[in-house]
């Protein structure tokens, strides 16, 4: 199996085991969704968030509180009313997990929630397995722009200067650095210089990579393959890791791993959240002060793009967007720059009448 197999593997697994723990009718549903084509992450993030639903119920609810989960009745949609559903998305504020751990959301985690339950309640409600919709009398909360989060030209060069010299890294750092900085220089160098997502970076495999086209085969988010090119910056980083440390960690590489692009120094294929904790470092390291992930050198590729094309069209299909409309929303902030620098611009236009002489009438 690929990696993208393997990961729909293993989430089918995480969801048939949560389905033993939600209400019996709940099998229903995500048969359902199922049949609509969704990817096994969606399924498996709804699981998460229904569950969290129920819980909510039993924690205010004596009577749901006796049961198990696997035994609520499916009535219990019916009982719930809109006041129940906004107790619930306050709930969502702030509450913590069976372990203590203390959970907060924003109105984009429950904008998420709330579009879960949603997407059950109708599904149930147009089956005539319930008479009430409460979730669809319930406004979703309100979310406010946010500022896309980018690095600039500098931070970039300060970025890429981290990994390739081992700034301020740690002496421990500098230990697994030395084995892997040019593994580390590829994998950053291809974020910024690509766009493509941290799941489609560590999926890669050494078949999906041709220098002599200097394109790539990613599995995009919801399965559908596309070819993502790159340049000579992008090839030369990829260059030096294939020559100078992938031999060595492949000659260790456990069984099924040795296709994969970017091997671990556990000699298996690197995991999202490793690249995620390599960002953090270098970023640390850059004594770069923002927020960065790698979704943010997505956005720094995208921003860039959109600067220096100024089309639309071609950064969402450089960035797998689906709708150009989801692009449009992202970048809007850059529209915005473009419509301010028009308006000084017109007023060259009227520049010169001020230090005209007044043409007699």
């Amino acid at each position: 199996m690929n990696y993208v197999e393997q990961i729909n593997l293993e989430n089918k697994r995480k969801l048939q085991s949560l389905l033993k723990e939600l209400p019996k009718f709940c099998n229903y549903f995500f048969r359902y969704l199922e049949t609509r084509n969704t990817s096994s992450r969606t399924r498996l993030s709804y699981g998460y968030d229904i569950r969290l639903f129920f819980e909510f119920i039993q924690e205010n609810n004596p009577v749901y509180g006796k049961l198990s989960m696997h035994d609520i009745p499916i009535q219990v949609l019916d009982e719930m009313t809109p006041i129940d559903i906004e107790e619930y998305l306050s709930y969502l504020s702030y509450y913590e997990k069976r372990d203590g751990q203390a959970i907060t959301n924003g109105e984009k985690g429950k904008s998420r929630k709330l579009s879960a339950i949603r997407t059950m309640y109708n599904y149930y409600f147009k089956k005539e397995f319930i008479k009430t919709n409460a979730p669809s009398m319930i406004e979703t909360p309100r979310k406010h722009k946010e500022n896309i989060i980018r690095l600039d030209k500098d931070e970039v060069a300060e970025l890429i200067s981290a990994v390739e010299n081992g700034n301020s890294l740690t002496p421990r750092q500098l230990a697994a650095h030395k084995k892997t900085k040019y593994r580390d220089t590829a994998i950053l160098t291809l974020l910024l210089g690509t766009g493509i997502r941290v799941s489609e970076c560590v999926g890669l495999d050494i078949s999906d990579v041709s220098f002599k086209t200097h394109g790539m085969r990613v599995v995009r988010k919801g399965g559908n393959e596309s070819t993502v090119y790159f340049g000579e910056e992008v090839a030369d980083a990829l260059l030096d890791y294939l020559e100078l440390e992938r031999p060595i960690l492949e000659k260790k590489a456990l069984p099924g791993q040795e296709k994969a692009f970017f091997l671990s120094l556990k000699y298996s294929r690197l995991t999202t959240r490793s690249v995620e904790k390599l960002v953090k470092k270098y970023t640390d390291a850059a004594n770069i002060t923002k927020n960065i992930t790698p979704h943010k050198l997505r956005s720094t590729y995208g921003t860039n793009l959109y600067k220096e094309t100024g089309d639309i069209y071609l950064v969402a299909d450089a960035l797998g967007h689906k709708s150009v409309e989801t692009t449009r929303q992202h970048y809007a902030a850059i529209d915005d720059e473009r419509r301010k620098l028009a308006g000084k611009y017109s007023g060259s236009i009227f520049h010169h009448i001020g230090n005209s002489e007044e043409s007699p009438i």
